[in-house]
Formats: structure tokens, sequence, C-alpha cells
């Protein structure tokens, strides 16, 4: 995997490399602006950028239009948007923008290598991974009527493990399930949001846009009830 990291401040940057490095994972390049990161991208093509979300001149989102602007040129490329903090509006921007090969991370998560190269890998394969910390934001938004109202607890807690990109193994792992019932809650979920059926679709991508599109549009404004929080614990 060929990685390139967008990043202004030298240290995270060089920590971040180090970490992948040792990972096995080949670093072509390292900037400290969009501009560079642009520039880098055409010249080196890799598997994935890691792109802080803010960055020079004004550091504000840089960082995303510069993703979604990789997004729009090089589809190939996979992006993984790092944050100091959590901001669902950053992350439902950037979501939207792209059906597959995205990811949105805080960067004081950023420390197993194992899970991060496994994050990395993900969004590479056409996945998408949101931030725990993030997910369980927008599932704590109030909700009103909009497709995640038709949605069980149970139910958005699977679609909350979905947007972090988990399995069905991974999930019922999480939720104490047996995978058969796992099973059983994405069909439900797939079919209740009313996703495309074209075999060309990726359905859980679909779910997961839906999940964060939602939260996007309605706010927290509106108000006619609030979903529950993800747990871990047995059914």
């Amino acid at each position: 995997m060929r990685v390139i990291l967008a990043d202004d401040a030298c240290m995270i940057r060089e920590g971040l490399a180090r970490l992948l490095v040792e990972a096995g994972v080949d670093v072509v390049a390292q900037v400290g602006d969009a501009e560079s990161l642009l520039a880098e991208v055409e010249e080196h093509r890799p598997d994935v950028a890691v792109v802080d979300i803010r960055m020079p001149p004004t550091f504000t989102i840089e960082g995303l239009v510069a993703a979604g602007e990789l997004r729009a040129r090089y589809p190939d490329v996979a992006v993984m948007i790092l944050s100091q903090h959590v901001d669902s509006r950053y992350a439902s921007q950037l979501l939207a923008s792209a059906e597959q090969g995205v990811g949105y991370l805080l960067k004081d998560r950023v420390v197993d290598a194992d899970e991060f190269v496994a994050a990395l890998e993900r969004i590479c394969g056409g996945g998408t991974v949101v931030d725990r910390t993030l997910v369980d934001e927008l599932l704590r938004s109030p909700r009103v009527k909009h497709p995640l109202a038709a949605l069980t607890p149970r139910e958005l807690e699977v679609l909350a493990l979905i947007a972090e990109g988990r399995t069905d193994r991974g999930i019922a792992a999480a939720l104490f399930l047996s995978p058969k019932t796992v099973e059983f809650h994405v069909r439900s979920i797939l079919r209740k949001l009313d996703l495309p059926s074209d075999a060309t679709e990726n359905r859980r991508v679909h779910a997961v846009l839906t999940f964060m599109g939602a939260t996007k549009q309605y706010g927290q404004s509106n108000v006619a009830g609030e979903a529950p929080s993800v747990r871990r614990s047995p059914p």
C-alpha cells in the first residue's frame, strides 16, 4: 500500500510516517499544505492520501476541500481525513461527496499501527471508515421523520457499526449476536432504507451515506425524538 501524508504539523506527520513504515507501508510523500498534496498525488498516484482537515493558509477546511478535489480527479485514490475534533458536518460533507474509499478518524485514536493500517486497507478496498466517537455523536442527535426513523434501536446500533466499516462477523462480536441475527438486521436495514437494488451498487455504502445525510439534513431542529446511544451489551 502506497500512502501520501498531508499535515501541516511536522511532528504529527513524522510520527504517522514512522508508524506506517514500521508496519510495512510505503510512505511515498509527506506534505504540509493542500496545494502540495494535489501535486504529489498527481506525481505518485498513491493508493490512499491521509489528510489533515485543517491546513494552511486559513486552517479551516483546506484539507476537506482538497480531499473532495482528490476524489473528483482521482477516484481510485482513497482518502482518509484526520481531525483533531469531532465535526459531524465536515464528516457528512466528505461522505456525501463519495460513495466509497473514504474515512474520517480522530487523530488521538491513531495510536495502534495495526488498526490504522487495517482502516487504510479498508478504504483502499472501497470501504468506508467512520470514527466511533463521530458515530456516537450522530446517534445522539435528535431525529425527526427521515429514513432512519423506521429503524429499531438495535438496527441503529448495527448501522453504526457498518459505518465503522465492520463486517457482519465483527458486528456480531461487538453486539454479542449470532452471525445469522446480524444478517437479519442488515437485510432489514437495507429494506427499510429503500436502497438501490442494482447489483452494481454497494448497498452497505448507501446505508452509511443515508445515515450521515439524514443527520446533516435535519440537524438539531424539529426534534421528534432522540436516537439511542450505541451500547456494547448482550441483547
